[in-house]
């Protein structure tokens, strides 16, 4: 594991009170595991002289001992193909990008059904070997990504179809129970044929009989992809935000027309504001979103727009993955899709920060300024920005989320926002009040980065500002609060695509309580 991946482990999992799931593209490929732009192998499985399978799992503990040592969780994506088991083997990799009318080897259906069966049965029998069968219990197990995209898989659906109901029978073969699912297809919608291959896939799993077992095909959750779509207008960016939320609720309706598997949990396994991590600001303009407030703010809408989505379909959404890692010893913000540069973390990381501050149950919190959601789907948040926010509590705390988001990624006066929390227990007679800000001057690395004149190669002091300016930062100093009647008021100046979350806490007891805030610019 490279050594800035390895402690971005360890900082998700101590941003969060809940586990943290970890999802890796090319865990069964071939090759010396060495990665680089969308391609990785661990050598899992070769052949010997007489076709028969050799095992290695040399690279793949490493890559999940260190899973282990930062105590967070695999998503274990199942793929890609290794070259042996491949039906189509030469060439098994060029290189990104691909030239039209190139493919690659490990996209391929296998040569053979039942040693890829084997495969996943082994794979699942050396974590429950080596992790124990109470802890690989708790993964998730994932066949294959994007099946129905141009890249990822050359095979029919059918093939898919058939690959799947050979890796999960694989995998409960070694640990009866594990969470297996899929499709991981790309964002439904009137574009393409994602929308048909999930229906598809889910009336397979629902009518059909095993391919490789002749029973029930097993289905424990349901996951698909969500994407928005930044272009450049008139010289700036512009976000769309209502593709991915379209996305999500044609995916939603599409698991609903299923009674028997519409309650099943829905994992989001790449929900982003487009749907290319690899491509940089540098070839990709649009991108450069990526590297200040822009993305925290947005995600904290889309985060909104999902959870009322969820609400309206009455579906059971468990999960929303980010395809954002880092990518190491490439250029200091690059503009790849990323939470961390070179050990340097982005302001979208201290989105996730603040979410992780957030615990409890989700309250009623409600603003006039938030664009109603089917404006946002029909399209986007274009005329006027969307200044909403979201709140949990807890026995001991309150947390509330503002943001002040809109598509256009343009100057533009910020808000005043007149916020009301209630409900709060009559033994709370001072409350502390912490007020995080992400913003083009907090929790802000890039902007630090770009003031020091935008250095590839910074010195060791500089480096420790872009460490520091890096972290979640308070707008000002914690505060007491003397609530009135279980009610604080507080008036915030929040800026244009900037994400404030307010945390509240006092004496524990389990009273209920009631948050709203109110918005006007």
């Amino acid at each position: 594991m490279a050594p800035h991946g390895e402690a971005l482990l360890h900082q998700l999992h101590d941003l969060s009170p809940v586990p943290v799931y970890i999802r890796a593209h090319f865990l069964l490929a071939s090759g010396d595991g060495k990665p680089v732009l969308k391609f990785s192998s661990s050598n899992v499985y070769t052949e010997d002289a007489g076709g028969n399978p050799v095992y290695s799992w040399t690279i793949l503990d490493k890559i999940f001992d260190t899973y282990a040592a930062a105590h967070v969780r695999p998503l274990v994506e199942l793929g890609f193909m290794p070259e042996a088991l491949s039906s189509h083997p030469e060439p098994y990799h060029i290189g990104w990008p691909l030239k039209p009318g190139e493919t690659e080897g490990w996209s391929y259906p296998p040569k053979d059904y039942k040693k890829w069966e084997e495969l996943t049965r082994q794979v699942a029998a050396h974590m429950v070997k080596r992790y124990g069968a109470e802890t690989v219990s708790t993964w998730y197990w994932e066949i294959w990504n994007e099946p129905n995209g141009k890249y990822y898989w050359k095979g029919t659906e059918a093939e898919y179809n058939k690959l799947y109901d050979y890796a999960v029978a694989g995998v409960q073969a070694a640990l009866p129970g594990a969470h297996v699912g899929g499709p991981a297809t790309t964002g439904p919608g009137p574009e393409g044929n994602a929308s048909e291959y999930l229906r598809s896939f889910l009336e397979h799993c629902a009518k059909d009989k095993s391919a490789a077992t002749g029973g029930t095909i097993p289905l424990d959750f349901i996951s698909f992809h969500i994407k928005g779509r930044p272009s450049v207008i008139s010289n700036h960016v512009q976000m769309g935000l209502d593709r991915e939320m379209m996305n999500a609720a044609d995916g939603f309706a599409i698991v609903n027309s299923f009674p028997r598997l519409a309650k099943l949990p829905i994992i989001l396994t790449e929900a982003d504001p487009e749907g290319c991590a690899a491509c940089s600001a540098k070839l990709y303009p649009p991108n450069n979103y990526r590297n200040g407030p822009l993305y925290p703010c947005y995600t904290a809408a889309a985060m909104k727009g999902l959870f009322e989505l969820k609400d309206r379909y009455h579906v059971n959404l468990i999960g929303m993955l980010t395809w954002a890692f880092e990518f190491e010893d490439k250029p200091y913000f690059e503009g790849y899709r990323t939470l961390a540069t070179n050990g340097v973390d982005k302001p979208v990381l201290n989105f996730f920060r603040m979410a992780g501050l957030m615990s409890g149950s989700r309250v009623e919190a409600t603003s006039s300024g938030a664009l109603p959601l089917d404006t946002i789907l029909k399209s986007g948040v274009k005329q006027q920005p969307d200044i909403d926010t979201l709140a949990t509590t807890d026995s001991s705390h309150a947390a509330v989320m503002l943001w002040n988001y809109q598509d256009e990624d343009i100057p533009a006066p910020g808000a005043t926002v007149a916020v009301s929390i209630r409900g709060l227990p009559a033994t709370a007679h001072r409350v502390l009040l912490q007020h995080y800000r992400i913003d083009n001057d907090h929790s802000n690395a890039y902007t630090v980065w770009k003031a020091m004149g935008s250095p590839q190669n910074p010195t060791d002091e500089q480096y420790a500002k872009l460490q520091a300016a890096g972290q979640l930062e308070l707008l000002s100093s914690p505060q007491w609060i003397t609530p009135d009647h279980g009610e604080i008021k507080l008036s915030v100046e929040l800026p244009r695509q900037a994400v404030s979350l307010l945390r509240i806490t006092w004496p524990d007891n389990h009273d209920t309580h009631h948050t709203e805030s109110s918005a006007a610019e």
